[in-house]
């Protein structure tokens, strides 16, 4: 089965937060079986959305797109910025647009799980704008997310993922994988 890391977050340093997120989620769908791609929007290149003025579609659009639609499961990752998602993310989810004439269109019965992080308790508005932006593309949300306080992330000695976040995580995980979801097409 092919998951799908959204990192949302424009950090590019291996040390942030995404990355070290991204590591341990990747590390616990990896034991699982499941066939894992990270994209990372810091490195995407996705331009900024208009299918008006455009004559054709950008390429890393259309790759991002097939990528996103290629995955079974989604977990899609974001610090939180003025309480939602960061706006380079959104750009990107609104290029998804481009699959509405499709036969099968935009996140149709994908099923996404969500991460948000930031200083303060606020992170569930982040995940609410994903969570309302994952059902306008027809995915299916998990419903269970991981709001997270960045201060209680990390181990102080090593800066590894904390006991109560890896619990968190695994079970976000375990509930993504473990589901079997039949729709009919």
């Amino acid at each position: 089965m092919k998951v799908l890391l959204f990192n949302g977050s424009l950090e590019k340093k291996p040390t942030s937060t995404s990355f070290a997120i991204i590591a341990y989620l990747r590390e616990q769908l990896e034991r699982k079986g499941m066939d894992v791609t990270v994209f990372n929007l810091a490195e995407a290149s996705i331009p900024f959305f208009d299918t008006a003025g455009l004559q054709e579609v950008p390429d890393a659009a259309r790759e991002m797109t097939k990528i996103f639609r290629d995955a079974d499961l989604h977990i899609w990752l974001t610090p939180l910025y003025h309480g939602s998602m960061t706006g380079a993310m959104k750009n990107c989810l609104d290029w998804i647009e481009i699959s509405s004439r499709e036969p099968v269109p935009y996140l149709t019965n994908k099923v996404i799980g969500m991460v948000c992080w930031a200083e303060g308790g606020h992170a569930m508005q982040g995940i609410n704008t994903m969570e309302a932006v994952a059902k306008a593309l027809r995915a299916w949300v998990l419903p269970y997310s991981v709001p997270a306080v960045r201060g209680h992330l990390y181990n102080k000695a090593d800066y590894s993922i904390s006991e109560e976040y890896s619990k968190k995580f695994d079970l976000l995980v375990n509930l993504l994988t473990d589901v079997k979801f039949q729709f009919a097409e």
